[in-house]
């Protein structure tokens, strides 16, 4: 692949090279972004280093000739980026025009019930981070007088950035939502001082342990209404089935209240009832899957804008 030089001149430097190459990618998913700039500088610095000693800018216009000009790589993300998206994600239902084939529609999702599989996984999820969180912040601060809290510091916000990919896996393919492959930023060459100053400079770093912090209560609230939802509808949906056990085991009620009253009871104690209430178990759990849908992308794009590196500028 031959390198051309754009309207903005060939780069001269590494730093110069990623600012065009943010610029040949502008527009697109900030995800990609991420793991385009990273990619780069990774195989920039790793030609750079073989071959110590020459000028930088001599040396990053013959590793880049074989790399690619900015553009190009540019357009080859975005090439692949379409054909992996075609590979990974489910086939969706086809659209329905009706209000009904929209609503019942919700059960051949696929994503509805990956969705309801990371609501009830969040609780577990939620507790691991929260923890995580909790304990590495308490020890770095009390480790931070002592020799030990630096490197501490260092392997604790380490395990923030490989926590934050994990997570990133698994919103992606549960919640259907684009997430970054690499880290923020390549550490090769850094000093152990400047990985800890890029680090704590790093938005994303404080943003991801807000988010670790978050997911208890998230995973909490996601787990709670998942089960409750379902165990509700399905209870009600299975009101005939428990009328007619009842009937066959002589169970009945008595009533020596007011005429309506004793009315009333008796209706609701029998078939025309149960069956009313099947069908609302029906429509509530419907509306359950819709639920689970809805608050999944909602949290796909919370993560989003708390774990990936400008997607709060889209």
């Amino acid at each position: 692949m031959a390198m051309t030089t754009g309207s903005t001149g060939t780069p001269r430097t590494i730093a110069e090279y990623l600012d065009q190459l943010r610029s040949a990618l502008r527009g697109a998913d900030p995800a990609l972004i991420q793991d385009a700039l990273y990619d780069a500088e990774e195989h920039l610095r790793a030609e750079l280093a073989e071959q110590p000693g020459h000028d930088e800018a001599v040396m990053l216009a013959r590793v880049a000739s074989s790399y690619g000009a900015p553009e190009e790589v540019a357009d080859i993300y975005r090439d692949q980026e379409i054909k992996i998206q075609r590979a990974l994600r489910p086939p969706l239902p086809p659209k329905r025009r009706s209000m009904a084939g929209q609503f019942f529609g919700v059960v051949a999702d696929p994503r509805t019930y990956a969705a309801l599989f990371y609501m009830l996984l969040s609780l577990a999820t939620g507790i691991f981070y929260f923890t995580w969180a909790v304990t590495g912040i308490s020890l770095s601060v009390g480790l931070a007088v002592l020799i030990i809290g630096i490197p501490f510091i260092v392997l604790f916000f380490g395990s923030v950035r490989v926590l934050s990919l994990v997570e990133g896996r698994m919103v992606e393919s549960m919640l259907g939502v684009r997430m970054p492959r690499r880290p923020r930023f390549s550490t090769r060459g850094m000093s152990l001082w400047q990985r800890i100053g890029a680090m704590f400079s790093d938005p994303r770093s404080w943003s991801t342990l807000f988010y670790m912090l978050m997911m208890l209560p998230l995973g909490i609230i996601y787990f709670t209404l998942a089960v409750t939802m379902f165990s509700v509808s399905l209870a009600f949906t299975a009101a005939p089935l428990v009328k007619l056990v009842a009937t066959m085991s002589g169970f009945q009620d008595s009533c020596d209240g007011p005429a309506w009253v004793c009315a009333w009871v008796q209706w609701l104690d029998g078939w025309a009832a149960a069956f009313a209430v099947s069908v609302i178990g029906v429509l509530l759990l419907f509306v359950t899957l819709h639920m689970v849908r809805a608050l999944g992308r909602m949290h796909g794009l919370m993560a989003k804008h708390l774990l990936v590196a400008g997607a709060a500028r889209e």
